[in-house]
């Protein structure tokens, strides 16, 4: 990312000053167990729209054992998922699409830069470009190890309609695969 790019200085901000922990978190994003991809939120920038989080990776991650065997490595997709539960935090916290839920809408520009391994802790920043209040988000995001850049990328949310996702009483269940 061209220095004139950057979301913000990640060098400017304290990772120890958390306004927002694991519980906080979930009181925005629905991720729970393994799907859990932020471990807190420090720095909160409503006038730019920018938010920075971390993921502390642990030797406990769900993936450890089987990417890479003797040498994990973070997937790029759950990087990736790191980076969307950082935004869906901030539209969420912020009330900013005006959805129950914040889902995937698509991905650009994704570039990985570097491995992030157990034992890191990827600093995500994430600034929210464009809102349509009710139908899509468009962002940009990093994230660092230390001072290297290891991913970055845009990404937009969209809402997620949860009351037609929940199974009615009345719906036949079925075990036939959709």
């Amino acid at each position: 990312m061209r220095v004139h790019d950057a979301i913000i200085d990640i060098t400017q901000v304290d990772l120890n000053h958390v306004i927002a922990d694991i519980d906080a978190i979930r009181r925005c994003n629905p991720q729970r167990f393994e799907m859990e991809q932020l471990t807190a939120i420090v720095h909160v920038d409503l006038d730019r729209h920018v938010c920075v989080g971390y993921k502390d990776v642990t030797r406990d991650e769900f993936w450890t054992r089987g990417h890479m065997p003797g040498m994990p490595l973070m997937p790029g997709v759950i990087m990736l998922e790191c980076a969307a539960q950082l935004c869906s935090y901030f539209t969420q916290k912020y009330d900013l699409l005006g959805a129950d839920m914040v889902g995937f809408g698509g991905l650009d520009s994704v570039r990985f830069r570097d491995p992030v391994i157990p034992g890191d802790r990827l600093v995500l920043a994430c600034r929210l470009l464009k809102v349509r209040r009710g139908r899509i988000i468009f962002s940009r995001f990093a994230g660092w190890v230390g001072q290297a850049l290891v991913v970055e990328g845009e990404l937009k949310g969209i809402p997620i309609p949860v009351d037609a996702l929940r199974p009615s009483e009345d719906a036949p269940t079925s075990s036939a695969p959709r």
